[in-house]
């Protein structure tokens, strides 16, 4: 009897204590959300380069949707870079020279269009890879996102070889000429942070915990009687939409499009950045976006070796930090981020 009563007792204690828990976990990331804002606001008065600043936040964003599906929906896509480099592509070729006869698109409508390509191409792509789990899906992703490669290297839109070059950055609403770095910066600083916040309200939503169990245990999740392959569909669909987004966003930033943005090493280049960073953790990706395009930017100057720079990183990170370095942070302070 005694037993029964612990039991009893001992309920409302959890719940009370999983309650502060989660309570103490959102007010640090409301906290670190507050604090990641007043950062990027005040880099570009730090000295930091405002182009390269916003090119850093275009692949962060890059990085954080396809955690989103690997880290929190445990598909590891090999071919991601077709959604960055073909969404690159296309808001490129738009605010360029229009489409269908129309006039060229503004860049936010450039950005838009491409991110809707990227969505399309997302769900065709993911339709075919579900149907097939673990290594079989990621190598189904990367033969796809080769098909992908070798259609941009003969579309005549492309430019082939030489990409979409001198793509005009225009006015943001016809008001903020994108052509001054610093507004340029905070116009992907206002694109990063809306993505990312949509990004911390899937995981966070009832979708996201249903996405968390099917990573976890699908056969599970199946006799519970979700339809686990619409929901990986979906987070597909959704992650292949923001990370053409960043492509879009990457294309305005840069005036340009190329090859480099659709090819494998691209895929490799984020996959790499969300290990570094933490994959499965939120701001991990953030992290090593960082620190890998830190590295490729401030680096430069030793041409190849850039790669066996990167290369020695990760080395280093898959054996003193396995779980990233923001996930080694997470468990040292007990609370995820």
């Amino acid at each position: 009897m005694t037993s029964v009563d612990n039991t009893t007792e001992a309920g409302p204690v959890a719940d009370a204590s999983i309650a502060q828990t989660g309570s103490a976990s959102s007010s640090l990331h409301i906290a670190l959300f507050i604090g990641l804002a007043a950062l990027i606001l005040a880099l570009p008065s730090l000295g930091f380069y405002p182009f390269v600043l916003a090119e850093v936040l275009c692949f962060a964003l890059f990085a954080c949707a396809f955690n989103m599906m690997v880290g929190f929906g445990g598909l590891l896509s090999f071919g991601h870079a077709m959604f960055f480099g073909f969404a690159s592509y296309i808001a490129a070729h738009t605010a360029k020279s229009g489409f269908l006869g129309l006039p060229p698109f503004s860049p936010e409508l450039a950005i838009l269009t491409g991110a809707a390509v990227a969505a399309v191409l997302g769900f065709v792509t993911g339709a075919l890879a579900i149907r097939r789990q673990g290594i079989y899906f990621s190598m189904i992703t990367l033969a796809l996102a080769q098909m992908v490669y070798f259609f941009s290297l003969q579309a005549p839109f492309t430019g082939g070889e030489n990409g979409i070059q001198a793509v005009p950055r225009g006015a943001a609403l016809g008001i903020f000429d994108l052509s001054n770095d610093k507004t340029l910066y905070y116009f992907v600083a206002a694109i990063f942070m809306a993505g990312f916040l949509l990004i911390y309200r899937i995981i966070h939503s009832p979708f996201g915990q249903v996405l968390k169990a099917i990573r976890d245990n699908e056969p599970r999740a199946i006799s519970l009687g979700y339809r686990t392959a619409r929901y990986k569909l979906v987070i597909f669909i959704l992650s292949a939409t923001l990370a053409g987004v960043a492509g879009g966003t990457k294309a305005i930033v840069a005036q340009l499009a190329t090859l480099t943005d659709v090819h494998w090493s691209m895929s490799g280049e984020v996959i790499l950045m969300t290990l570094v960073g933490g994959m499965g953790t939120i701001f991990g990706p953030v992290v090593g976006a960082i620190v890998i395009v830190s590295i490729q930017n401030y680096l430069n100057n030793l041409g190849a070796w850039v790669t066996i720079v990167q290369g020695t990183i990760f080395v280093i990170c898959v054996l003193l930090f396995k779980e990233g370095i923001v996930g080694v942070f997470s468990r040292a302070i007990k609370r995820p981020l």
